[in-house]
């Protein structure tokens, strides 16, 4: 018999566990709410499909450079344009600007001419992101100052914001920066530079990957293991149960509070709420992190992880070490060392590091909120770099005190405005409401005692099966199909991921 057209690399004879692999994605077959429908989700019937014909389709034509340029491409404009096709036009003036911009900068060596090419490049990319992120939101404010009628003459497109555009737009312009530092050397391939910025596993919410880790390593056909792909798996699985069984189930009850935060006054029942969605944020994000870099490992690269328990930093730099590193490494790097960094005088310093995180805040919404936390947590560092005072402080006090801090400061990450915020703080702090409990949290204390109980037996069997290596496979895909059997099982409502919005 002759071999067939198309050999599939590193793949079972049966296919046993490419299906598995595509079965993973079965999680959530009727989206429950419209905003899932709005776009491809992770968590929805949409991607299931799109995910099963890619996994076909991906470890026949990886193997050819342009075959896989083009097919990564296309599957994630795709990817996008299901939630609207007319926003591809942006990605794609922001990666043809940085694309030729690139190309310019190694060509032309004078240092105004490399300059100019730069701030173009700047002022496109963020120009873009200004016009569609922010635009509605400084016509607002100025409608609200003067008793203009600005916002209403905005154009009814410009009014939507484009999915993840905050996170292409970085991305893509990290690259232009690094080339013209000289970190990174520009591609002549048009289609290698697309399929690098519009990767779809991490297009709409990061993590936002720099092209010196991963352009050029896009050259050499991805290679997989049978181990490295169980791996993904693994990732993949663990970020589900993180949306669909923590996040989502805990989104009942904080959106419940939020619809109207008015109407309740309780000190511990806002505190409650508050742990709630620093819990729901942070596993909303990781767990889509960890999706996203699964797909990834599957697709044969290895990318960092964005989170490395943040809730247990001491202190508020610390956190930011821990919290979505790939922002936080952005910032660092491309604003908060540029505007003098730790180099120059403590006053400079402290320019700098509020600039970045009044800029980090912004870069999370349009609204006078985001703002507010970005001050705050410009606040806290601040006062650590003064004081000193989490090196002092016993480890189980200072990560309490980081702990307390940033729920607090989240107040202002998930209200809508000032007025609310401020009746939720007022009513966090106030002791006379101490005893004021208008809210329960049955399900969601089931489900943390279903999930600690789970992770407790699962560490001592993984244990077990290291030292048993042929049933460590075995005992794995067990815990697996189990721990995704909880997540469908047990899933909140339909649920889209928050930093979709961003």
């Amino acid at each position: 018999m002759g071999k067939s057209p198309c050999r599939c690399e590193g793949q079972p004879a049966s296919g046993s566990r490419q299906i598995a692999f595509c079965c993973v994605f079965a999680v959530d077959f009727v989206p429950s709410t419209a905003r899932l429908a709005e776009h491809m989700a992770f968590n929805s019937l949409d991607f299931l499909v799109f995910i099963a014909l890619f996994a076909l389709l991906w470890p026949c034509l990886k193997t050819r450079r342009l075959t896989r340029y083009w097919l990564i491409t296309l599957a994630s404009l795709i990817f996008y344009g299901w939630w609207d096709w007319r926003f591809l036009i942006l990605i794609v003036i922001s990666g043809t600007t940085d694309f030729f911009t690139s190309i310019g900068l190694e060509r032309y060596k004078t240092p105004w001419a490399r300059k100019a090419l730069l701030g173009a490049s700047i002022a496109v990319n963020l120009g873009t992101l200004a016009i569609f992120k922010y635009a509605p939101f400084v016509a607002g404010t100025v409608d609200d100052a003067l008793g203009t009628t600005l916002k209403a003459n905005i154009p009814a497109f410009m009014l939507i914001l484009p999915l993840g555009i905050s996170f292409y737009t970085f991305q893509s312009l990290s690259y232009t920066i690094d080339v013209y530092r000289g970190h990174i050397k520009a591609t002549r391939s048009y289609i290698h530079f697309f399929a690098f910025l519009s990767l779809f596993p991490q297009l709409v919410a990061g993590p936002i990957i720099r092209a010196t880790s991963l352009l050029w390593r896009m050259e050499a056909p991805p290679h997989t293991t049978e181990s490295q792909r169980f791996a993904a798996l693994r990732l993949i699985v663990a970020g589900y149960m993180q949306k669909l069984l923590v996040a989502d189930n805990l989104a009942i009850y904080v959106d419940k509070a939020f619809a109207n935060p008015q109407a309740s006054t309780g000190t511990l029942f806002w505190w409650g709420v508050m742990a709630a969605f620093a819990v729901q944020i942070y596993f909303d994000f990781a767990g889509y992190s960890n999706i996203a870099r699964g797909l990834l490992k599957y697709m044969g690269w290895n990318i960092t992880a964005n989170f490395r328990f943040p809730y247990f930093s001491r202190g508020h730099r610390e956190f930011w070490n821990r919290w979505h590193i790939s922002l936080s490494h952005w910032f660092r790097d491309y604003v908060y060392i540029p505007l003098g960094g730790s180099h120059r005088s403590k006053a400079k310093q402290y320019i700098a590091l509020w600039t970045t995180m009044l800029a980090s805040g912004l870069w999370h919404g349009a609204n006078w909120t985001f703002l507010a936390w970005g001050a705050l947590h410009a606040a806290f560092v601040s006062i650590e770099r003064a004081t000193k005072w989490p090196q002092h402080a016993p480890k189980i006090v200072a990560i309490a005190v980081t702990a307390l801090l940033t729920t607090i400061a989240w107040v202002f990450f998930r209200a809508a405005n000032f007025s609310d915020a401020a009746h939720i703080i007022r009513n966090m702090l106030s002791p006379q409401n101490a005893a004021h409990v208008d809210i329960d949290f049955p399900a969601a204390s089931a489900l943390f005692f279903v999930a600690f109980e789970a992770y407790s037996l699962y560490l001592p069997l993984r244990a077990l099966a290291r030292s048993h290596p042929r049933a460590m496979r075995c005992i794995e895909t067990v815990l697996l199909a189990a721990g995704l059997a909880i997540a469908i099982t047990f899933r909140g409502p339909g649920h889209g991921f928050i930093y979709f919005q961003f």
